[in-house]
């Protein structure tokens, strides 16, 4: 699972369905980009699609119960790296370093 992939199932985590155009929004990233990253979570039974039920050619994207599980599986690695990130790099720069990365990634989606 690349670093894409698992931020798409934690997008999709909170239990609400999202649209392309949402998700992709919440991931600052363009549709291509998305459905690419995305292709082998829906082929691999961790994210349904279904048409939305107001715009047919709109399409809802949901959780399954294993991609919950592999989110699950998932998270536990990604705390364990950010454990040592903060160990290696001290608590209060490791702050600074992800507001900095926020920062930018917001700068860059408003341009």
């Amino acid at each position: 699972m690349t670093t894409t992939q698992f931020s798409i199932l934690s997008a999709l985590g909170s239990g609400s369905s999202l649209t392309m155009n949402e998700l992709a929004q919440a991931m600052m990233m363009d549709r291509t980009t998305l459905v690419r990253a995305l292709r082998p979570l829906l082929q691999n039974g961790f994210v349904a699609s279904k048409p939305d039920r107001w715009v047919n050619r709109r399409l809802q994207l949901a959780l399954t119960g294993s991609g919950r599980v592999k989110l699950d599986e998932a998270v536990v690695h990604w705390r364990a790296a950010q454990d040592e990130f903060e160990r290696k790099f001290g608590p209060e720069q490791a702050a600074f370093l992800r507001r900095e990365l926020f920062r930018v990634t917001r700068d860059v989606s408003n341009t």
